[in-house]
C-alpha cells in the first residue's frame, strides 16, 4: 500500500536538548509556584517551524496532496490512506493454458476447412452464390463482375469462418488475459504485435480475400484499366485504409493514446480523490462558518509550504471546540490571523515531534504497524493491505504477548506511542508511557513530563497519591500498588489497615504521610498509634480516634497486615528514593489528574537496581490511571496508558477495571513477555477484558493455547479427494489398462471429490507457537463500537 503524503518512517529533525540548563532538580528549591507550574523545557525558544519532513528523498512532503488523497472507508485495522479494495480473483476462470490450446485447435480447424472451401471440393457450396446473381456471369470464362462477386461471398464464409472459431477458441479471453489485463506499456506492446499480425496475415498473404474484395467495391474498374500511376496511388489508399481499419480495435483495446500521452503532462494521482467543489486545502469548513479571511491566511499558509500535518489536524480540532461551545470564536479567529498555522499551539510549544520512525496519518489517528501477508489464513481482500492502529481500537485496550527478542517496543510500542504524542500535539490525546531503563521511546524532549524515578537528574517527582483528596480512595490505591500480587492476602482488607491511619494522620497534618511516615505508622505498634492518638482532637477528630483505637486493636492478630505492608513500603522507603513521593511540597509532583489536559508523559523505572521496587510504582502507576479517567470531567480527550512491561500491573481489580476504559474514552496498551508472567487464575479474564489481541514469535503452545480459545473458531470449507482403483469388466479396456500402468507405473484411479463445512480454529496453539514467521504478529482488533477484525497474520516490515 502506498504512503505518498504521509512523512516516511526513519524521519530526524534537529530536535531541541533533552535537558533545561536552568531547570531545578529533585531535592533542591525551586521557586515561585507559577514557575514550578509550567513545564520544563529548553532553554531557548522553540523554531517557528520545525523542517518539513521528506516523503522522499527528492521530493517534499505536499501537505495538499495528504489532504486530497483518497482515505477508504474501511474495516478495523486497515490503514485508509489510498487504500483502494482488492478486486478478488475469479477461482472459476480457465488457466492460460487450456486458452491457448483452445486457441490452436480451433485456428487448426478454420484453416483446414478453408482449405476446402478453396479447393471447391464441395459442389453445393457455390450454389447461394449463383442463386444470386445474374447466370450470364458464369456462362465460359468468368468476368470482372464474377470474380468480385465471388471475392466478395469468400470473404462473407471467410468472416462467418473467423467468428465460428473464434467462439470455439474463446479467442476474446485469450486476448485479454495476454493483452488488455496487462500493464502499460505490456498492454500497448501486447496490442500492437497482434495487430500487426493480423495486418500481415489479410495484407501480407493471400490467405484471405478480403483485399480484394474491398479494392473492387470501393474503386472501379476504369480506374485499374487507365493510368498505371493512378491504379497504384488507388491500390496503395486502400492498403491503408484496410491496415488501420484493422489496427484501430487494436489501438482501443490496447490503450495506445494513454500509452504516448504518458510523455505530457503528469495526471493527479490516483490516490487523490478531492469532492467536487470542496477542496481540503482550502479549509472549506471556516469558509462554510463565515470566517473567509481565516481561511484565506490558512490557505496562503498551505500553499507555501508551511503547514504540517499536526498543524492542519490541531487547528481542524481547536475549531471543533469553537463549534462545540468550549471555545470562543474570537480567540480563535485572532490566533489564526496573527500566528496562522502556528495558531492553538501545545502548551509546550512544539509543533511535532524531534524524531519519528513510524507511518502516520493524523487525520484519521493511525499509525501504520505492518501489512497483512499473502498468508492462507489471511482473507484475500486484506492480504497486501496495511494494518493500522487508532484510538477506536486502543480504546478496548490490546494486549500483546511476546518473548523481548521478538523486539515489541520497537515494532508495536514504539510507534502506537509516537502515534499518541502527535495527537497530543494536536490537542486530542493524553499519554502516558511506563517504561524501564534504556526502552527506545523516544527521545527525552518528545515528552512534556519525564519522571525518571530514583535518578536524582530527574526533573519532575511522581504524586505518591496521584492527586487525590480522599483517604479511603488513596487507601485503595496503595493497598493495590503495594498488596495486590499478593494472591493470600486482601487488598480491601490491605485497604482498611491503611485508610486506619492515612485518615487521621491527614486529619492532623492537613497532608497524606509520606512513606516513611506510613511505614512508621503501620511498624512502631501501640507507641506510634499513641502518639498519633494525641495529636487528634478528641471532640473534632472523634471518628478518627475510633480508627486509631480500631487499628491498636487489631495490633499481633493473625488477620493483622500491619507488617506485610510495612515490608511492602519498605522496597519503596530506600535512600535511593529519598528525593522521590514527597508529600511536603519540597519537590515537583506529577499526578495522573492532569489526563484532561493534552499531555504526554513518561516515567522511566529502575528495573535493574530496584525490580519489585519497579513492580510495586508500575501497579501503582496503572491503579491512578484507571482512577484518573473515571473521576475526568472533561472526558473528551482520548487517554492512554502504554506500559512497556505490563505483567507485574495486572492483577484481578486492575483486570476488571480494564474493560471499563472503554465507556471513559481511555485504553491501555499492555506489553507482557509471557502469559506465565500472570498469574495462571487471570488468563481467561485479561484476555475477555481487552478488545484487541497480539502475539509475536516465540510464545509457547500453553500460550497459544489460551489465544486459540479467545480467537474461537469459524466455519470453513474441506475438500477430500479419495482415489479409487478401476476395475474393468471387457478384455480389451484391461488390456488398456495395463499397458497404461505399464507406461506411468500407476493404476487406473478416479477422484472421488467430498466438500464439507467444518469447524476449525482460527489459529491453533501450534501455529500460533511454530508456524509465525519472525518479523511476523497475528492480530485480532476490536473497536469501541463493536465491531470486529478476526485474528490475521501481519508483516511488521511490510
Amino acid at each position: 500500500m502506498g504512503t505518498e503524503g504521509t512523512y516516511d518512517s526513519r524521519r530526524e529533525q534537529g530536535g531541541q536538548g533533552a535537558g533545561d540548563t536552568g531547570a531545578r532538580r529533585l531535592g533542591h528549591p525551586h521557586g515561585s509556584g507559577a514557575e514550578n507550574t509550567r513545564v520544563p523545557r529548553p532553554a531557548s525558544s522553540p523554531p517557528p517551524m520545525p523542517p518539513m519532513p521528506p516523503r522522499a528523498p527528492a521530493v517534499g512532503f505536499d501537505v495538499r496532496h495528504w489532504l486530497r488523497a483518497h482515505r477508504a472507508e474501511a474495516e478495523p485495522g486497515l490503514w485508509r490512506y489510498g487504500h483502494r479494495p482488492r478486486v478478488v480473483a475469479d477461482t472459476d476462470e480457465v488457466p492460460t493454458r487450456a486458452l491457448v490450446v483452445g486457441a490452436l485447435v480451433s485456428i487448426v480447424c478454420g484453416v483446414l476447412v478453408w482449405a476446402i472451401w478453396r479447393t471447391d471440393y464441395i459442389v453445393v457450396q457455390r450454389l447461394p452464390l449463383k442463386l444470386f446473381t445474374p447466370s450470364e456471369w458464369w456462362r465460359g470464362e468468368p468476368g470482372q463482375s464474377a470474380r468480385t462477386a465471388s471475392a466478395v461471398y469468400n470473404s462473407l464464409f471467410a468472416a462467418l469462418l473467423i467468428y465460428f472459431c473464434g467462439r470455439l477458441g474463446n479467442w476474446p479471453a485469450l486476448y485479454r488475459r495476454l493483452v488488455t489485463d496487462r500493464p502499460q506499456p505490456a498492454r500497448a506492446i501486447a496490442a500492437a504485435l497482434a495487430g500487426l499480425l493480423v495486418v500481415w496475415i489479410v495484407l501480407g498473404t493471400s490467405l484471405l480475400p478480403f483485399f480484394y474484395a474491398v479494392l473492387h467495391a470501393l474503386v472501379p474498374v476504369s480506374v485499374f484499366r487507365g493510368d498505371p500511376e493512378t491504379a497504384a496511388v488507388m491500390g496503395m489508399a486502400v492498403y491503408v485504409l484496410i491496415g488501420a481499419a484493422l489496427l484501430w480495435p487494436f489501438a482501443r483495446t490496447g490503450g495506445w493514446l494513454e500509452f504516448f500521452r504518458k510523455a505530457g503532462p503528469v495526471a493527479a494521482s490516483p490516490e487523490v480523490d478531492p469532492t467536487p467543489g470542496e477542496d481540503p486545502a482550502d479549509w472549506p469548513r471556516l469558509r462554510a462558518a463565515g470566517q473567509p479571511g481565516a481561511a484565506d491566511r490558512l490557505a496562503a499558509e498551505t500553499a507555501g509550504g508551511r503547514v504540517s500535518d499536526v498543524d492542519c489536524v490541531r487547528i481542524g480540532h481547536a475549531w471543533s471546540k469553537v463549534e462545540g461551545g468550549s471555545l470562543s470564536p474570537g480567540v480563535f479567529i485572532d490566533g489564526v490571523m496573527k500566528k496562522g498555522a502556528a495558531a492553538c499551539l501545545h502548551p509546550s510549544g512544539d509543533r511535532d515531534l524531534p524524531v519519528r520512525t513510524a507511518t502516520h496519518d493524523l487525520l484519521t489517528a493511525q499509525v501504520r504497524v505492518g501489512a497483512y501477508a499473502e498468508h492462507p489464513r489471511n482473507p484475500f481482500n486484506r492480504r497486501g493491505a496495511g494494518a493500522a492502529l487508532d484510538p477506536t481500537v486502543l480504546g478496548t485496550s490490546l494486549l500483546a504477548v511476546g518473548p523481548h527478542g521478538s523486539d515489541r517496543t520497537r515494532r508495536l510500542v514504539r510507534p502506537v506511542v509516537e502515534s499518541l504524542s502527535l495527537q497530543a500535539l494536536t490537542g486530542s490525546a493524553a499519554v502516558v508511557v511506563v517504561s524501564g531503563e534504556g526502552a527506545e521511546l523516544g527521545p527525552e524532549n518528545s515528552y512534556d513530563v519525564v519522571v525518571k524515578i530514583g535518578c536524582p537528574d530527574s526533573v519532575y517527582d511522581l504524586d505518591l497519591y496521584g492527586g487525590i483528596t480522599d483517604p479511603d480512595e488513596a487507601a485503595m490505591l496503595l493497598s493495590e500498588a503495594f498488596t495486590g500480587d499478593l494472591p493470600d492476602v486482601d487488598s480491601r482488607r490491605a485497604a482498611v489497615t491503611l485508610g486506619q491511619l492515612i485518615g487521621p494522620f491527614n486529619a492532623v497534618h492537613s497532608r497524606f504521610p509520606s512513606l516513611p511516615e506510613l511505614r512508621e505508622l503501620l511498624d512502631g505498634g501501640s507507641r506510634a498509634l499513641e502518639g498519633l492518638r494525641d495529636e487528634l482532637h478528641p471532640e473534632r477528630h472523634r471518628s478518627y480516634l475510633r480508627e486509631v483505637d480500631a487499628r491498636e486493636r487489631q495490633l499481633g492478630t493473625p488477620g493483622d497486615l500491619s507488617g506485610v505492608l510495612a515490608d511492602r513500603i519498605a522496597f519503596l522507603d530506600r535512600p535511593a528514593f529519598d528525593a522521590f513521593f514527597d508529600t511536603r511540597g519540597r519537590s515537583r509532583p506529577f499526578s495522573l489528574r492532569a489526563l484532561e489536559h493534552p499531555v504526554r508523559v513518561r516515567i522511566v523505572l529502575p528495573e535493574r537496581s530496584h525490580p519489585e521496587a519497579s513492580r510495586i510504582l508500575t501497579r501503582l502507576v496503572f491503579a491512578q490511571f484507571l482512577s484518573s479517567v473515571a473521576a475526568r470531567r472533561d472526558a473528551s480527550l482520548f487517554a492512554a496508558l502504554v506500559l512497556d512491561d505490563a505483567a507485574s500491573a495486572l492483577t484481578t481489580e486492575s483486570v476488571r477495571s480494564v474493560q471499563r476504559l472503554r465507556q471513559l474514552n481511555a485504553g491501555a496498551v499492555l506489553a507482557v513477555r509471557s502469559l506465565d508472567d500472570v498469574g495462571p487464575h487471570l488468563h481467561a479474564a485479561l484476555l475477555g477484558a481487552v478488545g484487541c489481541r497480539m502475539t509475536f514469535p516465540g510464545i509457547t503452545t500453553w500460550e497459544g493455547k489460551r489465544f486459540a480459545e479467545a480467537w474461537g473458531k469459524e466455519w470453513v470449507e474441506t475438500r477430500e479427494v479419495a482415489q479409487h482403483t478401476v476395475f474393468a469388466d471387457q478384455p480389451f479396456t484391461r488390456a488398456l489398462h495395463a499397458l497404461r500402468k505399464l507406461v506411468t507405473g500407476k493404476a487406473v484411479t478416479t477422484d472421488a471429490v467430498t466438500v464439507r463445512q467444518v469447524e476449525r480454529e482460527r489459529w491453533s496453539a501450534s501455529e500460533l507457537a511454530y508456524s509465525v514467521p519472525a518479523g511476523h504478529a497475528v492480530l485480532s482488533l476490536t473497536t469501541v463500537q463493536g465491531e470486529h477484525a478476526p485474528p490475521l497474520l501481519v508483516h511488521l516490515d511490510g
